[in-house]
């Protein structure tokens, strides 16, 4: 019984763990973050979310990025059909923004603390309106931040 309790929680939330997750997603989402980097997306998006510092949803992250909106752009590989988020990465190259995949979008919109799957987000550097009085906290974020951008930038694909 203590045995099944720990894959347990070493497991996402459909149960399924991240090679799984990795057989259903889409050809073309690439660069697909590997396991380590999943999970540090997740805490970003997560802190984020509490912070206001995210746009979700294709709608929302297409227009910030149109706006010129700077940050790092998530996207969920596993979304039917795919055609829904083919055009974000080419808006992104034009833009600067860098951009990873993600296997699940079940994961995705858990992370954003939302309880519906989401296909994108756009995590943004600094909070929409003014600032956040916690400094200790945006401390923490921007080194987060800055972390998981300069490992999402080397994990790139360069043409």
């Amino acid at each position: 019984m203590g045995k099944s309790d720990k894959t347990d929680t070493e497991k996402g939330e459909q149960g399924l763990d991240y090679e799984t997750k990795k057989k259903f997603c889409s050809v073309i989402a690439k660069p697909l973050a590997d396991e380590k980097l999943c999970k540090k997306v997740y805490k970003l998006a997560k802190k984020a979310s509490k912070r206001k510092q995210i746009r979700r949803g294709v709608k929302e992250v297409v227009k910030a990025l149109r706006k010129n909106t700077k940050g790092i752009c998530v996207l969920a590989g596993d979304i039917s059909p795919i055609d829904v988020l083919t055009h974000i990465p080419i808006v992104c190259e034009d833009h600067k923004v860098q951009y990873i995949y993600v296997p699940s979008k079940e994961d995705l919109g858990a992370a954003a603390l939302s309880k519906r799957p989401t296909s994108c987000l756009l995590i943004l550097p600094k909070p929409i309106k003014g600032g956040d009085g916690n400094e200790a906290e945006a401390k923490e974020f921007a080194e987060a931040y800055s972390e998981v951008e300069k490992k999402v930038k080397s994990a790139q694909i360069v043409f």
